[in-house]
């Protein structure tokens, strides 16, 4: 095998979760061309994965970016004659676009793990990952249709130096906590004044600051974090995803929700809290045995859908004291391991 597609066109986090299945690849691989084809809305965090060869970039939808339009990206897909194609995403959209490479196998999961179902009319190989909860190991069992088994998730992701995140560094210290209260979806939001009074905590318990990042659209709850910690919240300048990695990089902590900055930090190793409602922790949470959940996926009546439809969302439901109980013991495993060597 000597030439390799890997389709997963966005979100942040979802890609996030597909590298390892790039590096499980290159391992096996090791002459074999990885390309990846990915909306240019989320490029960014693979321009940091040094395992893949290509990246091959479209531009899907209005407003996403510089990126080589649909009809075009499917001629320079089938130029490549690809041996397989992986389908990541399980969309209509990225299982047409992996047949129409002209991949001799498109390989894809079974249609009950299928956001669309219709993808499935598209492979003409299927896996159906029985048993296996997590989205990482989800991804890497598809490679099983190749007659590989992965157990360990390895995230080659650069080291690349970062401005804001020095400046930061020195402006808290050298130790701090990521707070990040955006998502793409209003119900994965804790409210800013509850992590504002969670900040002034980490200050006051831990001798913790902490560093505010913030996406599109998102500036306004990030202001208001840092307007109720009581002076122990820094705002973040604008960063790009590279600054993002180096910030996770070097965090004491991070506490978020299901959101892309939480999966990054997990695949770099930053302590993880991670707040949840509409999405499973068992599916989409922090991997490391470590890491700490506080969910209320259990009560949640809209599951993986962009709105609540309850009066009150369920992540209102999680109060400052058990998140601060999640921090510390999340802080007291860290010192732990940090003891023993």
């Amino acid at each position: 095998m000597t030439r390799i597609l890997l389709v997963r066109l966005g979100a942040l986090g979802d890609i996030v979760h597909a590298i390892p299945v790039a590096a499980a690849l290159r391992h096996a691989f090791p002459g074999a061309r990885i390309d990846w084809l990915v909306s240019a809305k989320h490029r960014e965090i693979l321009d940091l994965v040094p395992v893949i060869d290509r990246r091959l970039v479209i531009n899907d939808r209005s407003g996403a970016g510089a990126g080589t339009p649909m009809l075009a990206a499917i001629g320079e897909l089938r130029r490549s004659h690809y041996d397989v194609a992986l389908d990541l995403q399980g969309l209509l959209k990225s299982a047409v676009l992996a047949r129409m490479s002209g991949a001799t196998r498109v390989v894809g999961f079974s249609s009950s793990y299928l956001r669309e179902p219709l993808a499935r009319a598209f492979y003409t190989d299927v896996h159906e990952p029985t048993g296996i909860a997590h989205v990482v190991f989800q991804n890497l069992s598809l490679l099983e249709a190749l007659g590989l088994t992965v157990v360990t998730p390895e995230f080659p992701i650069e080291r690349t130096e970062s401005a804001v995140a020095n400046d930061l560094r020195e402006r808290t210290g050298g130790r701090y906590a990521l707070l990040n209260p955006g998502a793409a979806w209003p119900n994965k939001r804790w409210p800013p004044s509850r992590f504002g009074a969670v900040a002034a905590a980490l200050r006051d318990r831990h001798g913790l600051l902490s560093v505010v990042p913030w996406g599109p659209g998102e500036q306004p709850i990030a202001e208001e974090l840092v307007a109720s910690s009581r002076g122990a919240a820094i705002l973040s300048p604008p960063t790009a995803i590279a600054d993002l990695v180096a910030l996770a990089r070097g965090a004491a902590l991070m506490i978020s929700g299901d959101t892309g900055p939480t999966h990054i930090a997990a695949a770099v190793g930053t302590p993880i809290v991670g707040l949840f409602g509409p999405t499973r922790p068992a599916r989409n949470g922090p991997w490391s045995a470590a890491d700490v959940a506080v969910s209320r996926d259990a009560i949640c009546e809209c599951h993986h859908l962009r709105r609540c439809r309850r009066a009150t969302m369920c992540l209102m439901d999680i109060e400052i004291a058990e998140v601060l109980d999640a921090v510390d013991r999340r802080l007291a495993l860290e010192a732990t391991k940090a003891t023993r060597g």
